[in-house]
C-alpha cells in the first residue's frame, strides 16, 4: 500500500535475508470497496486523503482475512524514498500524510481494544529513511529487534544491503522495459502514453485502471517512475541544455521546480520534462487522488511543460471510490479519440524539434526499421509486480 508499491522489492529481499521464507510473506490485496466494507468498517480514522483512508481495509484484510494467521504486521513509515534524482534535488521525502498513515490507521484498530494483541500479531512500524542508506540499518534494527530479540546489527546491515540490491535490480529491469517500449515506438513510428502519478496509483482500486483501459486501445504505457535513464538517451534529451549551462545535469529540475524536497513530486516534474521531449510520447496522463499541498501546485507547471511541446495532456483529479465508472469510460474514449487524430502530427513536430534522430531511432535503423512485436508494457508489469 502507498509507497510500498515502489519499494516492495526492498522489503522482500530484506525479510528473506533475515531468514523469513518468502512464501510466508503476505501482501494485502488490491484496494477495493468490498475490502473496506468487510475488513475496515468501523476502523477508519478521520483523514481527507482517500489513499490513506483505504489503508484500514488493508490492515483488516491482513488481520482477519488470511487462511493462515500472520505473526507480524509490517507497515513501515517511509520518510524518504530512493530516487534516480537523488543528489540533484533538495530531498526525496514522502508525503507527510503517507509517512504518518501507519500510526493514523493503527489508531482505528486500538480505539476499543488492542486488536493486534487480541489476534496475537506483533505490529511493526519502523520509521525509515530509504533515501539515506547509511542510517537505514539502525532504523530497522531498532524496530525488528522487538520481534527478533537476538537480531544483531551486522545481520541487519547485511539484510539492508540485500534489500537495496534487489530494489536496484528491479528498477533497472523496469527501466529497460521502458526503453524497449520507446524503441518499439521509434521503429514503428507509433505513439505511447506517459503516466505521471504517485506509486499507489498502480493499485487498480486507487488508480481505477485508467492506464489499462487506454492500453486496450493499443497505446503502450510508460510510468514516470520507470522512465529509462540510459546515458545516451539522457544526452539526446538534455545534453544541449547541460552543455549550455542551463542545467547542471539531465536530472536537474531547478529550471521548473525549485522547491524540490518531495520525492514523488520531483519525479513527476522531471517526467513532464522528459515526456515533452520524446517524440513518440504523444500524450501525458496525470493522476491525482487528493489535491493536497504537494499535488495541487504541480498541476499547472506540469501541464505547461507538456502542452508547451505540443503534447496532449489530460488529468484525472480527485480519484476516489465515488467516481462513476461511466464518466471514466467516456473520458478514456475521449482521450483515445484525440490520440488517434493528433498523434501522427505530434510525433512529426517533436521529431523536427529534436533535430537529430537520437539513440532510439538509431536502434530502429539497426533493426532495418522492421516492425517488431510490442514488448510487455510497464503498465502490465507493475500490475503484477
Amino acid at each position: 500500500m502507498l509507497n510500498v508499491w515502489s519499494t516492495h522489492r526492498f522489503w522482500l529481499a530484506f525479510l528473506s535475508a533475515l531468514g523469513f521464507d518468502p512464501r510466508n510473506v503476505v501482501f494485502s490485496g488490491d484496494t477495493a470497496e468490498e475490502q473496506g466494507r468487510e475488513h475496515g468498517r468501523g476502523r477508519g480514522t478521520v483523514d481527507c486523503c482517500y489513499p490513506v483512508k483505504c489503508m484500514s481495509g488493508h490492515y483488516g484484510e491482513l488481520l482477519f482475512g488470511q487462511k493462515r494467521k500472520i505473526d507480524i504486521l509490517l507497515s513501515p513509515m517511509i520518510r524518504s524514498i530512493p530516487s534516480f534524482l537523488h543528489g540533484q534535488v533538495v530531498d526525496s521525502l514522502a508525503c507527510p500524510r503517507v509517512i504518518a498513515a501507519p500510526q493514523n490507521i493503527k489508531a482505528g484498530f486500538m480505539k476499543e481494544k488492542d486488536v493486534f494483541a487480541a489476534q496475537g500479531v506483533k505490529y511493526l512500524s519502523p520509521f525509515v529513511s530509504l533515501a539515506e542508506p547509511a542510517i537505514v540499518p539502525k532504523q530497522l534494527h531498532r524496530a525488528f529487534v522487538e520481534a527478533i530479540p537476538d537480531l544483531s546489527m551486522a545481520e541487519t546491515h547485511k539484510a539492508v544491503a540485500a534489500g537495496y540490491a534487489a530494489l536496484d535490480a528491479f528498477n533497472r529491469q523496469m527501466r529497460q522495459k521502458g526503453r524497449e517500449i520507446l524503441e518499439w515506438c521509434a521503429a514503428n513510428d507509433r505513439p505511447c502514453i506517459l503516466v505521471l502519478a504517485r506509486p499507489y496509483h498502480m493499485d487498480p482500486g486507487i488508480g481505477h485502471e485508467i492506464e489499462a483501459d487506454l492500453q486496450a486501445y493499443g497505446y503502450p504505457i510508460l510510468w514516470g517512475q520507470y522512465f529509462p535513464t540510459d546515458p545516451d538517451l539522457m544526452d539526446w534529451l538534455f545534453g544541449d541544455d547541460v552543455r549550455s549551462g542551463a542545467l547542471s545535469s539531465p536530472f536537474d529540475i531547478r529550471d521548473v521546480w525549485p522547491s524540490s524536497y518531495s520525492g514523488n513530486t520531483n519525479e513527476i516534474l522531471w517526467g513532464a520534462k522528459a515526456g515533452a521531449r520524446v517524440p513518440w510520447i504523444s500524450c501525458v496522463i496525470r493522476l491525482v487522488s487528493y489535491e493536497c499541498g504537494m499535488d495541487q501546485p504541480t498541476l499547472t507547471p506540469v501541464q505547461k511543460i507538456v502542452e508547451g511541446s505540443g503534447t496532449l495532456f489530460f488529468s484525472f483529479q480527485d480519484l476516489d471510490a465515488t467516481k462513476p465508472a461511466g464518466s471514466m469510460k467516456i473520458r478514456v474514449e475521449t482521450i483515445a479519440y484525440y490520440l488517434e487524430r493528433a498523434s501522427a502530427a505530434i510525433i512529426e513536430r517533436k521529431k523536427r524539434r529534436m533535430g537529430n534522430p537520437g539513440p532510439l531511432l538509431a536502434d530502429a535503423a539497426a533493426a532495418d526499421g522492421a516492425p517488431r512485436g510490442l514488448p510487455q508494457t510497464v503498465a502490465g508489469l507493475t500490475a503484477g509486480q
